[in-house]
């Protein structure tokens, strides 16, 4: 049963015996007679038990769902920071409340309620706005650490929002091995939900992904370097999985791990911050230089004429001129041009022999 079900029966019920109680009423000062009397009644009943019914979810569930979704949306500190301005203007407002009532009538009745409101809006709009200004002094006054001490613990415990695509590649398992990344990998429900659509796919190989996604998470849990949680938050008025990450990120202030190119773009345009595995991949590639030599595998012919391609162990691609004659055999060639490009760095080279 639904609370919008319940709340409009208990409206229902409750306008319904109030109207009957108001038609009784009129109808006692309007006229005597029984007939009239039991004629508003029901009149007002049926109106209050219909308005109940239709306008009880408005003045009840509705506001109060509106409330909790704009909260979500709130960080903590923004809440910190409003309910000690409200505080500090109910305070305020208490001790210009006494000398207000004494002004004369009509004014010493009104101005102490007028001066609540807008003592307590302004506490609570000054302590937001400067809210972290504020937690800068608070925290730099702590005789226990000093405000560095305190941001470079914080840094030290950020949180990392993971997304699908970065579970189901794999490569984050061995990055936290490293210890390179520092924090709490956090997997919201919701992508945890997408993870198993995916492995319960009726395509074999999505369903295949979806599992390795799945001992990728097994396994990221046994790392002791790098902690991983399954948070059951969630965020309203949004259906996609990039968009309730992206308005996470921002409700959080932390960074999205991911190796979605899209998501990648639409969160810089939202000023969320990225962490992408393909850039992390490309920036640690080895640098090779014209006049280097290295040894490549010649495994398929290349697009030109008489070229082969191989590829070194972190999967950069080597274009060898007049290569197609050494196909699967190992040869040392020297490096002749470096390319960098969309998909990665690709390395022109020549054979030593030629």
């Amino acid at each position: 049963m639904s609370s919008d079900f319940l709340v409009r029966i208990i409206g229902m019920i409750v306008l319904g015996i109030s109207g009957i109680y108001l038609g009784i009423s009129l109808g006692a000062g309007i006229s005597a007679s029984q007939t009239d009397m039991a004629f508003y009644a029901v009149m007002f009943g049926l109106v209050g038990a219909l308005a109940g019914l239709i306008l009880s979810p408005y003045f009840t569930t509705r506001p109060a769902r509106a409330i909790r979704r704009t909260l979500t949306q709130v960080d903590a500190q923004t809440l910190v920071a409003g309910l000690v301005g409200l505080i500090v203007g109910l305070v305020i407002a208490a001790l210009l409340a006494f000398p207000l009532s004494l002004l004369p009538a009509p004014l010493g009745r009104i101005l102490p309620f007028i001066g609540v409101l807008l003592i307590s809006y302004f506490g609570v709009t000054v302590f937001v706005m400067r809210q972290h200004d504020l937690f800068a002094v608070v925290l730099s006054r702590l005789p226990i650490r000093s405000f560095d001490d305190t941001q470079k613990e914080a840094a030290a415990v950020r949180t990392i929002l993971m997304d699908t695509s970065v579970i189901i590649d794999g490569r984050i398992a061995d990055i936290a091995r490293t210890g390179f990344l520092t924090g709490i990998l956090l997997v919201p429900r919701f992508v945890l939900n997408e993870l198993q659509y995916i492995a319960d796919s009726a395509d074999g190989l999505r369903r295949q992904r979806g599992r390795r996604g799945m001992e990728i998470l097994s396994q990221l849990q046994k790392e002791p370097l790098m902690p991983i949680q399954i948070s059951d938050i969630n965020v309203e008025g949004a259906r996609e999985v990039d968009d309730k990450l992206i308005i996470l990120a921002r409700q959080l202030k932390c960074p999205i791990l991911t190796n979605d190119y899209n998501l990648n773009r639409i969160a810089d345009l939202q000023g969320v911050t990225v962490l992408n595995i393909n850039e992390l991949a490309n920036a640690v590639k080895a640098v090779m230089l014209p006049g280097e030599t290295l040894h490549v595998s010649v495994i398929q012919e290349g697009k030109e004429y008489n070229q082969g391609v191989g590829y070194l162990d972190d999967g950069t691609m080597v274009v060898v001129e007049d290569g197609e004659n050494y196909l699967h055999k190992t040869i040392p060639v020297t490096v002749t041009k470096v390319l960098q490009t969309a998909a990665g760095r690709m390395i022109f080279a020549r054979p030593e022999e030629a």
